[in-house]
């Protein structure tokens, strides 16, 4: 009977220097052009929409980012989208590590991008189409 061996399991120990997982996603995935393509969108509009005071809030560019991957992704709950945000390599990725919760997630998508989401996925259309 053959000796039977199994690989090591290094999950469990501590690295000198840790891997960047964002290297594992691919790059034709496309989180990274979701990224690519928002970046480039004017959201002058939207930034217009934040009066100040307060606390700190959540960059819209980023929500964008996480609220056009979401929907790629087939995920439309806010709760869905949190909770993706905490587990999921790519929604990581595509927040910059930011977790808003989905409250956060939910006023954002219904109150700052009420008026110019349909404006916004024109524009990214445009661009797709252009980039081919």
């Amino acid at each position: 009977m053959a000796k039977v061996v199994f690989k090591n399991q290094t999950g469990n120990c501590p690295e000198l220097f840790p891997v960047n997982i964002f290297d594992k996603i691919p790059e034709n995935h496309p989180v990274r052009l979701v990224d690519t393509v928002v970046n480039s969108l004017d959201i002058s509009d939207i930034i217009k929409e934040y009066k100040g005071g307060g606390t700190s809030a959540y960059h819209p560019r980023m929500m964008i980012k996480v609220l056009f991957y979401s929907y790629l992704s087939n995920v439309y709950s806010c709760r869905k989208i949190a909770k993706a945000l905490h587990e999921n390599i790519h929604f990581m990725f595509i927040s910059g590590n930011s977790t808003p919760d989905f409250r956060t997630i939910n006023d954002f998508r219904g109150k700052i991008l009420k008026d110019s989401i349909k404006t916004l996925f024109a524009e990214v259309v445009k661009m797709l189409v252009e980039m081919g």
